[in-house]
């Protein structure tokens, strides 16, 4: 389907790829992994046609369509949400519009018969091509999409414009995924979904016929829905049959034997380098020196991923809290007229390690600030237990840090116990070595704030920890370094986060928010979406009458009937004229009968003749409508048999 040939491509002076060759087949659902900078979403594009490689080609099959989800995300063209994405859908566009260019033909009262014809035979192909497309199942499977991705009912005729950054994302999405493309390339697309839309672009990716390739850190979601990875090594790219985690336990077996191999070939070359300098100068060796030398030159150099840097997290030990360190007692929050959260009512024990889930909007974040003392409840109370001491890392660690504090600053104000050597030895455990330590927070990336955050996290001493969104900024690697902390730390946990892989091994507790309500359900993560799968799968069960198909077919009759009335409105207007005309002009014609079988009226040869003339006149106008009767039933005929 696509094969890759030799393609060369550079990057600010330095090589990403050399004589690269790849060949990805239909259904190959591919996780395409790699370090930071080695050209994921180079790749991405050169295989979409976007970027063009310097040298090499990209051979993609004949017709073949691909969807591209990228990072750097484009804004909508400012219709109705619906309208957007059945733009998206294919022929459906075209269609429509060929078919409204025939009806239009159809109702012009100068066409001809040969034309007529032609356009009634057009409309039968049309009407063929909508039903082996699923034409009047679109909008069914536009809604069921939609829905998916987290939009409501009341979404669907809101202007596109209107939607913020993750959002749109979630439109480009929908757009790539109605789009029947053989091969869809997704560059981090769970940055900015839910744990439940997760779950749904899981299912139904798994259920997608064509071909995957796909850029996340979401290790949970890569292995769900890949079966190959694409490694991005050493200006390579190479296939691993087997998912990200049987990828990683052979990178780790490969990297094991490099390293053997490595230190053989640096043994080699050192002593290569002893001879020739050795006997660089002497004549009788001269021949041996020159082979030595052309061997070195020849010699391909084993390279070694260089192993990421990573966070060390060791939280201290915290003071031990009471058996409750948090109660809420019917909690309510409202912003306006709007309800986030109504009558909430739970505790939290000591040593708890609960996962905040729920869809975007439903109030994850809410709940956890006002757990954290973050947000004040409209109504309702928080009740702390004895010695409880939290800590808040905000998901928006911007408006958290001041911005014109330094790094050590910043640390010093959450502990100024701790000496400037100390300090500087926190930071550096978190990638800032060196004059680093004395940036402003203002110059640091999104990612070296959340570092910074986590830092001053770990200097709280805290026994009750809320996170939200901690592993946004981090990468794979980082991610497992937090993990491994969070697993150790004694003291009581609230994470919210969409990770599943993150919170797989940590979370012994589950709280859903769903419809201002909320649910604590015991157990981690992987029991809680176990258990709603099994729930739904019942649901659909006890539903097992298909609603989705009588509605669409219930779509698909009234919007038949809608093209049949369009097309044939006009013709059974003047089918209704026209029989009125012969229901008058028949009463004429027996009437004229009538007066002609009277033997009176002979007795006036001019009224005689007058009255066959009028006779003769009616039959002949009454013949003409006959016939126009029929072109008429035979016309409309025709339209609705295309239908059928």
């Amino acid at each position: 389907m696509i094969e890759i040939k030799n393609l060369s491509i550079q990057f600010t002076g330095e090589n990403l790829f050399e004589n690269v060759n790849v060949r990805i087949g239909k259904h190959d659902k591919i996780a395409l992994v790699g370090s930071n900078g080695t050209g994921k979403s180079t790749l991405l594009k050169l295989i979409y046609g976007i970027e063009k490689p310097e040298s090499g080609d990209i051979l993609r099959q004949k017709g073949i369509r691909i969807g591209y989800l990228q990072q750097d995300l484009i804004s909508s063209k400012g219709q109705t949400l619906f309208k957007e994405i059945k733009s998206a859908l294919p022929d459906i566009h075209s269609l429509e519009e060929r078919e409204k260019e025939i009806i239009e033909g159809l109702n012009e009262s100068d066409i001809s018969e040969a034309d007529r014809e032609e356009l009634v035979e057009e409309l039968g192909e049309i009407h063929h091509k909508k039903e082996e497309i699923d034409f009047y199942s679109a909008d069914s499977r536009i809604e069921k999409v939609l829905g998916g991705l987290g939009f409501e009912q009341e979404d669907f005729n809101r202007n596109t414009k209107e939607f913020s950054g993750g959002w749109q994302m979630r439109i480009q999405l929908a757009q790539i995924l109605l789009a029947e493309n053989d091969l869809i390339l997704l560059d981090e697309p769970t940055n900015h979904l839910d744990i439940d839309t997760l779950t749904w672009l899981e299912d139904f990716l798994n259920a997608y016929k064509g071909s995957l390739i796909i850029v996340s850190h979401d290790r949970h979601f890569i292995n769900s829905v890949t079966s190959k990875t694409l490694e991005v090594f050493d200006k390579q790219i190479g296939f691993f049959p087997g998912n990200y985690s049987s990828y990683l336990k052979f990178k780790d077996e490969r990297d094991i034997q490099l390293r053997v191999q490595q230190k053989t070939q640096e043994k080699k070359i050192r002593e290569t380098e002893k001879f020739i300098e050795r006997f660089r100068y002497k004549a009788t060796k001269a021949k041996q020196v020159q082979s030595r030398i052309k061997q070195l030159e020849k010699l391909d150099t084993i390279s070694i991923a260089e192993e990421e840097k990573k966070i060390v997290l060791h939280f201290p030990e915290p003071p031990r809290s009471g058996v409750v360190p948090v109660e809420l007692r019917q909690v309510a929050k409202s912003y306006g007229d709007l309800k986030v959260l109504s009558d909430v009512n739970f505790l939290i024990e000591r040593g708890d390690k609960i996962a905040i889930v729920g869809p975007n909007g439903a109030g994850k974040t809410t709940l956890a600030k006002i757990i954290g003392g973050k947000l004040d409840p409209s109504s309702g109370e928080v009740i702390y237990g004895h010695n409880a001491l939290l800590s808040y890392y905000e998901q928006e660690v911007a408006d958290a840090l001041n911005p014109e504090d330094d790094l050590i600053d910043s640390l010093e104000e959450i502990n100024n116990e701790l000496s400037a050597g100390q300090l500087r030895s926190i930071l550096g455990s978190f990638l800032f070595s060196g004059d680093d330590v004395f940036k402003k927070i203002k110059v640091l990336s999104g990612g070296e704030k959340s570092r910074v955050a986590l830092a001053r996290l770990l200097l709280t001493k805290s026994n009750f920890i809320i996170l939200d969104e901690p592993t946004n900024h981090l990468d794979y690697s980082s991610k497992e370094i937090l993990k491994h902390a969070l697993q150790e730390f004694t003291g009581t946990l609230l994470i919210v986060s969409h990770d599943i892989d993150f919170l797989d091994s940590i979370t012994n507790k589950v709280i859903e928010i769903k419809n201002q309500q909320v649910k604590v359900i015991p157990g981690g993560i992987g029991y809680y979406l176990a258990k709603r799968k099994e729930e739904q799968s019942e649901n659909e069960i006890v539903n097992a009458e298909p609603k989705g198909s009588r509605k669409d077919q219930k779509r698909m009759e009234a919007e038949i009937r809608q093209q049949k009335f369009i097309l044939t409105k006009d013709l059974k207007t003047s089918l209704g004229k026209c029989e009125k005309e012969i229901e008058r002009l028949e009463k004429e014609k027996n009437q004229i009968e009538q007066e002609l079988a009277d033997p009176k009226i002979f007795s006036d040869p001019k009224s005689a003749k007058q009255k066959n003339l009028d006779y003769e006149k009616t039959k002949s106008e009454l013949e003409i409508e006959y016939d126009r009767w029929t072109d008429l039933t035979d016309r409309i005929e025709e339209i609705e048999d295309s239908f059928k």
